[in-house]
């Protein structure tokens, strides 16, 4: 059966490096989300994304800190998704650790228009 898997990370700056490493892995695509978690969430009131007028250069630099990147890719049946792990944990180091990630599967009952790519 397809699996839906999604990557949570807070390494916004490994992000390409580990699309890059999924392709070398086989996936011919992925859909990439500008996300944030529950504590920023009730930190800043509610869902409000607006800059100040002004804003300064601490709060620019503390907004880049708290965002995070939401992978979802969909793999075939029988894809090898420990690779995937395998390369996200090279980039981002183990996911078990404090401000590395998580990473979850989801089964897919049916799919359209999805491709195969093989590993190079």
């Amino acid at each position: 059966m397809p699996e839906l898997v999604i990557l949570v990370t807070t390494k916004c700056a490994d992000i390409e490096e580990i699309l890059r490493a999924w392709v070398e892995c086989g996936i011919s695509g992925a859909t990439i989300f500008e996300s944030h978690g529950l504590a920023r969430h009730i930190a800043k009131g509610g869902a409000s994304d607006d800059l100040p007028l002004m804003p300064s250069l601490a709060s620019l630099m503390h907004r880049e800190e708290e965002e995070q990147r939401t992978v979802f890719v969909v793999v075939p049946d029988g894809f090898d998704i420990e690779k995937l792990v395998a390369a996200a944990e090279k980039i981002t180091g183990p996911l078990d650790k404090p401000h590395t990630g998580i990473m979850f599967t989801i089964p897919v009952s049916k799919t359209w228009g999805l491709r195969r790519m093989y590993p190079r």
